[in-house]
C-alpha cells in the first residue's frame, strides 16, 4: 500500500523547493535557482522510482507460480 507519509514527504520538497526558488530569483540568483529546481525534481523522481520498483516486485511476486 501506499504510505501517506511519503505523499506529505514529496508535497514538503516541493513547498521547499518553490520557497528556495523565489527567494533566490528576488535576489537576482536565476543560474541557482534553476539547478535547485532540478535537484528537487531529481529527488522526488527518486522517490517515486522506489514506489514504482516496490510496484513491480509486488507485481512479480503476485505473478509467479
Amino acid at each position: 500500500m501506499l504510505d501517506v507519509s511519503l505523499l506529505f514527504k514529496i508535497g514538503a520538497t516541493g513547498i521547499l523547493i518553490i520557497i528556495i526558488d523565489k527567494i533566490l530569483k528576488s535576489g537576482g540568483k536565476e543560474d541557482i535557482a534553476v539547478v535547485a529546481n532540478l535537484a528537487g525534481v531529481i529527488l522526488i523522481l527518486m522517490m517515486v522510482i522506489s514506489l514504482v520498483s516496490k510496484l513491480f516486485t509486488s507485481v512479480k511476486t503476485l505473478f509467479q507460480f
